[in-house]
């Protein structure tokens, strides 16, 4: 990729419902009148890893546990610029969200309901990933957090 590539990490962040099935959670970002997954910038020097258990934190008020990585998200920005998002499964392990000066709302979705409310494709393309990552991941145990940056 070119020198100008922006590079960012973020998460499809899930938790079980009361009924045990799965709900994902989806940012919407008023500057640009969009639903995504929760996702930001890495810092210099920043392993992707950390940048998406960060970018979760910061967006939703949640900490998260890292599953296994998902395809990355490879496209033009609305300045022309290319973007790299690496992402991961992630399941919550707790918090609560604040409205801040980059998400206004979190809101909690079944994966059919999550896929209508995206507003990118590239989005959507995850979820199927996604959701067998979470069927893996449980049956691995708890994934560590702390071992390189996954690239």
């Amino acid at each position: 990729m070119s020198d100008d590539t922006v590079y960012a990490a973020g998460c499809v962040l899930w938790r079980r419902s009361s009924s045990g099935s799965v709900e994902m959670a989806l940012v919407f970002r008023p500057r640009w009148s969009d639903w995504s997954w929760p996702k930001g910038k890495l810092k210099k020097q920043e392993a992707a890893r950390a940048a998406a258990v960060r970018e979760v934190l910061e967006e939703t008020g949640h900490t998260s546990r890292l599953g296994s990585a998902l395809p990355p998200s490879l496209y033009v920005d609305h300045t022309g610029r290319r973007k790299e998002v690496k992402y991961w499964a992630a399941e919550s392990t707790g918090g609560a969200f604040t409205p801040n000066d980059e998400v206004s709302e979190l809101v909690w979705l079944p994966p059919d309901e999550a896929r209508e409310r995206l507003t990118y494709e590239r989005d959507r393309e995850l979820i199927p990933p996604a959701l067998a990552a979470i069927g893996s991941d449980q049956h691995r145990g708890p994934a560590h957090t702390d071992e390189g940056d996954g690239s």
